[in-house]
């Protein structure tokens, strides 16, 4: 296996500018193109860019090209939501080798498994009285992993849902009338298939979880490496807080805006999370050649 595509300034630390390490493009179910989010991270001023799209690394060549041509050091990554009963796990991995045959086959049985759970959500909204169009859902994730912010904006063009977060609390949660689960995919699981790819792991968006400390303390044997303090929706108590987690578990920190594209939900935007610069100088030191 081919070792992990490392950022265009690899030896660098010294940064001026800002770090964001969780960002989604078209390749899954953000809105901007890997290129013009990398130009638009530029434009900000962002000086370290996580591309980490949904169990897929289909943006990745394309982010790297246009990063080589700006300031921006692109840090190749992923997204993986785990599956166990409760709710959803999700676990980034960063510097993943996007030339790895087992890992692209695994990330592709997740993308037919995410058809296939799109398809039945469509259906449970169209027996419900929602008549959102599953062909035209697909089409709009063509180029990329689909997911439910896919079917969650097509109800907010039907009427249906004001916004993100209405859509996705009356309709597309667990117990919801368009909840439909996903196959067995656990979150030790996800952390394997990233220590065996080269990537390292870190979990996100930790209070998803409902219990960070819980999940935290099953992970770590598994061989999770970071905990991801500084995002988009937490404040400066919760970061306290998760920083406190992730010394005590020997954790890197990480942070990021989880930016889907503009107005996806408030906090989110791009860059616009303070990550400080120790965040990157620590995932520097566990990159995989080091």
């Amino acid at each position: 296996m081919r070792g992990p595509e490392l950022p265009s300034q690899p030896n660098s630390t010294r940064l001026d500018g800002a770090v964001d390490l969780h960002t989604h493009t078209t390749a899954s179910d953000g809105l901007l193109s890997p290129a013009v989010l990398v130009l638009e991270a530029a434009r900000r001023g962002i000086v370290v860019l996580g591309v980490t799209d949904h169990d897929t690394l289909d943006g990745l060549a394309e982010a790297q090209r246009t990063a080589a041509g700006t300031a921006v050091t692109l840090v190749p990554g992923v997204e993986l939501t785990t599956t166990i009963q409760g709710p959803e796990i999700h676990i980034l991995g960063y510097f993943v080798d996007r030339h790895d045959p087992v890992f692209i086959e695994r990330l592709a049985s997740l993308a037919r498994d995410r058809v296939n759970r799109i398809t039945r959500v469509v259906r449970l909204l169209n027996e419900a009285g929602y008549a959102v169009d599953l062909d035209a859902i697909l089409a709009q994730a063509d180029e990329g992993s689909i997911g439910r912010p896919h079917v969650a904006r097509a109800l907010i063009e039907l009427g249906a849902a004001s916004d993100m977060n209405d859509a996705f609390f009356r309709f597309l949660k667990r117990g919801a009338v368009g909840w439909a689960p996903r196959l067995p995919f656990t979150a030790e699981e996800a952390v394997g298939i990233l220590l065996d790819n080269g990537a390292i792991p870190v979990l996100a968006h930790p209070f998803s979880t409902r219990d960070v400390e819980g999940t935290v303390n099953r992970l770590v044997p598994a061989g999770l490496r970071g905990l991801e303090v500084y995002y988009g929706e937490y404040d400066g108590a919760q970061q306290r807080e998760l920083l406190g987690i992730a010394n005590r578990y020997g954790l890197v920190p990480t942070g990021g805006s989880d930016f889907h594209g503009p107005r996806f939900r408030e906090g989110r935007d791009l860059g616009t999370v303070d990550v400080p610069v120790t965040v990157w100088e620590g995932l520097l030191a566990l990159r995989p050649d080091r």
